[in-house]
């Protein structure tokens, strides 16, 4: 995969003056924020997103806890290294992959880049709400943006996921579980070391969970990678499973 470096001149003090007043009157909240919990753990314990432009995607922050940023765009994907000190986002050379895209989508990762091509970016971090946390981080160009945090599995369920591959047949059937409902057929697939795959069942099985984020299509069989999380203490009518939808690895058009 190729990658490119994005450079940025060096902020100008002009311009970061002009959202100092934010972040100062918010000096007392972050201040707060960071003795009640660290904040590269909140960071990391969520996914950051906001709609830019007319982008078709949000613009999407993972920050992990080995100090690497992912940031999802409409088009090319993106990364660098971080950590937060003294109020601070701190990157490094922000590397992207190569693809052509729309200008909508061009003008999102140049917003990419002005938030965090190797700066100090000033945060604000509001977790009245920890179900619905704000990300608030000003760009080098001055503006501030503002992201919504989404719990990551991992945080949620507090456990490592166990990686699965699934085979889903177009066709459902109505099942009944607590009560009746409509049942994807799968077969679990297993890949050799070698990257051929086996299969575990020959016959279809009623799957009888949701798989987050995954959007069932009559006319496909797909096979997918989910991550399954263990639920702890799960109620009585409640799987001990949660299911989340990682990547669509094969599709197939049927007639």
């Amino acid at each position: 995969m190729k990658f490119k470096f994005l450079a940025l001149a060096l902020l100008p003090l002009a311009l970061a003056a002009c959202q100092s007043g934010d972040i100062q009157k918010a000096g007392d909240i972050a201040v707060s924020v960071l003795q009640q919990k660290n904040a590269a753990t909140t960071l990391s314990s969520y996914e950051w997103s906001t709609p830019t432009g007319t982008a078709p995607k949000p613009l999407v922050l993972h920050f992990d806890a080995q100090g690497r940023l992912s940031i999802q765009t409409s088009c090319n994907g993106m990364g660098t290294s971080w950590k937060a000190e003294n109020n601070q986002i701190i990157t490094g050379d922000l590397m992207s992959t190569q693809m052509a895209c729309d200008d909508a989508s061009m003008q999102q990762e140049k917003v990419a880049a002005d938030l965090f091509s190797k700066r100090s970016a000033p945060f604000i971090l509001d977790l009245k709400n920890p179900e619905q946390p704000s990300l608030s981080i000003i760009s080098a160009s001055g503006q501030k943006y503002t992201f919504s945090g989404k719990m990551t599995a991992e945080t949620k369920y507090q456990t490592q996921a166990e990686t699965v591959f699934l085979e889903i047949s177009p066709e459902t059937k109505q099942c009944t579980g607590v009560a009746p409902q409509t049942c994807l057929q799968v077969r679990e697939i297993k890949y050799a070391e070698n990257g051929v795959k086996t299969q575990v069942d020959k016959d279809w099985t009623l799957f009888y969970d949701q798989i987050e984020g995954y959007q069932h299509n009559p006319a496909e069989r797909q096979i997918i990678r989910i991550k399954r999380y263990e639920i702890k203490n799960p109620a009585a009518d409640q799987s001990k499973y949660a299911y989340i939808h990682d990547m669509t690895v094969e599709r197939a058009t049927v007639k």
